[in-house]
């Protein structure tokens, strides 16, 4: 990608240090699950309680302090770029289509995270919660991404930010409220809804994709790694990278061959309106 260093985003909140998390240091995870149980009873907000326990105020909006890492500081200018311009592009597009944008935040965490969705790990993968309205992102991902599921280069880093910024695009679309809706009045839905809100979220990136070349930011051979990460986080391929078999009803997020073919779809015609995975196969 031609990508240029315009320092960090406006929009990132840098928590690698712990300031916006949950406080693993000072009362452990065992105290952590204790504030939860309490704020569930007591019908509190458990990260005001946390904050309580640990000092300062995770809920004030204030961004913790910059984390000084030099060695991972290039990724975080990286993913500033992508956030800001694929942010850009759905400013464009959004009000088009009668809906008024506003951008999300991207959280940098390292190993695990309080969000307005629940506590979660690294493990778990990027996502976005559309509680807060962010998308949350551990760098160490990346070489997962690269090293574990075989899918290396710098787009396919930009393809997985587009993804999840794909899921803010459905939240203010209403979309994400009405498939939530739709699975708790046929929860034999669940994971086939699912699956089409993945799908579409791939197709957004492929969007994003779309004005990007348009804009000279890609490369020779950025979109085949962008499609190669799609592909490598299908759900048949991570079923057989975990030695099972291959369950389509179980799947949440499509197959390989399906979301390569949806972000294809965004990229080939740069309209959102090609991104009607509730109404095509």
């Amino acid at each position: 990608m031609r990508w240029s260093d315009l320092g960090r985003s406006r929009n990132l909140e840098d928590q690698r240090g712990g300031g916006g998390g949950f406080g693993m240091g000072r009362i452990g995870i065992g105290g952590v699950i204790l504030v939860f149980i309490i704020a569930l009873i007591t019908r509190q907000n458990p990260l005001s309680l946390l904050q309580q326990v640990e000092g300062g105020s995770p809920t004030s909006g204030v961004p913790a302090p910059p984390v000084n890492d030099p060695s991972e500081e290039p990724e975080v200018r990286f993913v500033s770029f992508v956030l800001d311009t694929a942010q850009a592009t759905w400013r464009q597009l959004l009000p088009a289509s009668g809906t008024a944008w506003h951008d999300a935040k991207l959280v940098l965490f390292r190993d695990q995270v309080a969000s307005a969705c629940g506590l979660a790990s690294a493990a778990s993968g990027p996502f976005y919660c559309p509680g807060d309205e962010k998308v949350y992102i551990d760098l160490g991902f990346y070489d997962e991404l690269k090293n574990r599921f075989g899918a290396p280069g710098d787009f396919a880093q930009a393809y997985v930010l587009a993804h999840e910024l794909g899921h803010h695009v459905q939240r203010l679309l209403g979309l994400d409220a009405r498939v939530r809706g739709a699975q708790r009045q046929d929860p034999s839905q669940e994971n086939a809804l699912s699956v089409r809100l993945e799908l579409q979220a791939d197709c957004y990136a492929g969007v994003w994709a779309h004005t990007a070349a348009q804009e000279g930011i890609l490369e020779s051979g950025d979109v085949e790694e962008g499609l190669a990460a799609a592909a490598a986080v299908g759900d048949d391929r991570l079923q057989r990278m975990g030695g099972g078999a291959v369950q389509p009803e179980t799947w949440t997020h499509g197959s390989s061959e399906q979301r390569v073919s949806w972000f294809r779809r965004g990229f080939s015609s740069g309209a959102p309106g090609a991104c009607e995975t509730f109404r095509g196969n």
